[in-house]
């Protein structure tokens, strides 16, 4: 191995998410795990909110150095408004470039847009390979998830900025990642000469995330404990509540499927603060949150799951990391079309229904569907499309891309 590709075995990692929230533990973490045994020395540098930090980072700090891993965490800071994180930036930067001069990175590896403005400055600055792993539209996700008004001539000024440095990301980048095809078909669209794209959709931990681990006497305890009956249908609502997930829809589906199934409850498990319709029984509404080792508990006990999001240009992109976990529990869905890749997932075979609207005809004929059962099992295909081994060859054969270019 020459010197050169020893530098490009090194690896900076850059992170606006923090390896504390929760979505760091599930979408981060395991691949670079996963990585750091790859022939590749990975240091990373991530924003930490300071109430998780306080509780998670020495269990984050032990994995990290069983995996190899170097964890250079920074305070992230949501106040004020655009300047925060412009100081955020700002100290991103100044420790990117020190950690540079210490370790002669040949990669960055960049998630999402904020971090790739500090990836593109030492593409150019450095000569580094530059990884956009853009992961969605994101300053149109800003928009459409109502974050950014732009009647404010503020992140007006912001959305247009992000946009033209967009195009930037894409064509100056050696690599692009993207979780959906449908997103890669519409950069494609756009014909400006882009870095290579691949797809990689967030990815589930299979070992987990398997239904042959879950004990029936867990289960017991659990609907006992929850106030479940053995005869009675459950609906499951997995994740955040609220922004890009259609609230009001999902209500109004579970009113109806209450119609056609009197011993139907609607099992919404979610971090948020949930609020119900006011025409929805709350006795048929049980709310909870659980630690994400025992999602996988929570998910077999439903025998459907529904998940409702917006269908704008930017969920193009979006790949729901719950619909992976819920495929792997081989768990039946009811989910809308217009986004992400939903609708070639369920014609791939994956036990899912999409529906066109949100009548209340469309409804009953998903229900329909339902009852109709004999699904089929869902491990091959979430292995093939969510396997977090299958998402960390693929993020391996864009680091030897790059070693080979």
């Amino acid at each position: 191995m020459d010197n050169r590709e020893s530098e490009l075995n090194k690896v900076l990692f850059l992170s606006y998410d923090g390896l504390t929230d929760p979505l760091g533990q599930s979408q981060i973490l395991p691949y670079l795990c996963g990585l750091s045994f790859k022939e590749y020395t990975i240091t990373i540098v991530s924003f930490e909110k300071e109430d998780r930090f306080a509780k998670e980072s020495g269990r984050i700090f032990e994995l990290c150095e069983k995996h190899s891993l170097s964890w250079r965490p920074l305070k992230y800071h949501s106040y004020p408004p655009v300047l925060s994180t412009l100081y955020d930036l700002f100290q991103l930067r100044k420790l990117a470039i020190r950690l540079h001069r210490q370790k002669q990175f040949g990669i960055v590896h960049c998630r999402s847009y904020i971090t790739s403005l500090v990836g593109l400055m030492m593409k150019k600055r450095f000569g580094i390979k530059f990884i956009f792993d853009m992961r969605g539209f994101w300053a149109d996700e800003r928009v459409e998830g109502g974050l950014w008004n732009l009647n404010n001539p503020v992140f007006n000024l912001v959305y247009n900025y992000f946009k033209k440095k967009e195009k930037r990301f894409l064509t100056e980048s050696d690599y692009v990642i993207s979780l959906t095809e449908n997103a890669k078909k519409e950069i494609l669209s756009w014909k400006i000469a882009s870095a290579p794209i691949s797809i990689i959709s967030t990815c589930v931990d299979l070992e987990l995330f398997d239904p042959e681990r879950v004990k029936p006497d867990d289960q017991a305890r659990l609907r006992e404990q929850l106030g479940i009956k053995a005869d009675e249908f459950v609906l499951l609502y997995l994740g955040s509540w609220g922004t890009w997930y259609l609230i009001d829809e999902m209500l109004a589906f579970f009113s109806v499927l209450k119609k056609e199934v009197k011993k139907a409850k609607f099992l919404i498990v979610s971090p948020d603060r949930v609020e119900l319709a006011n025409y929805l029984d709350k006795n048929d509404v049980i709310l909870t949150q659980t630690a994400r080792q025992l999602v996988p508990l929570y998910i077999s006990l439903a025998n459907a799951s529904v998940f409702f999001i917006k269908p704008t240009f930017s969920k193009k992109a979006s790949s729901a990391t719950k619909m992976g976990e819920i495929v792997a529990m081989n768990v039946p869905f009811i989910v809308n079309k217009g986004w992400g890749d939903v609708e070639s997932i369920v014609n791939m075979g994956a036990s899912g229904y999409y529906l066109n609207d949100f009548t209340d005809q469309s409804f009953r004929d998903s229900i329909v569907w339902l009852s109709g059962g004999g699904f089929e099992k869902n491990r091959p295909l979430a292995t093939k499309l969510f396997g977090l081994t299958a998402g960390i060859d693929r993020y391996l054969g864009v680091y030897r891309d790059l070693i080979r270019f």
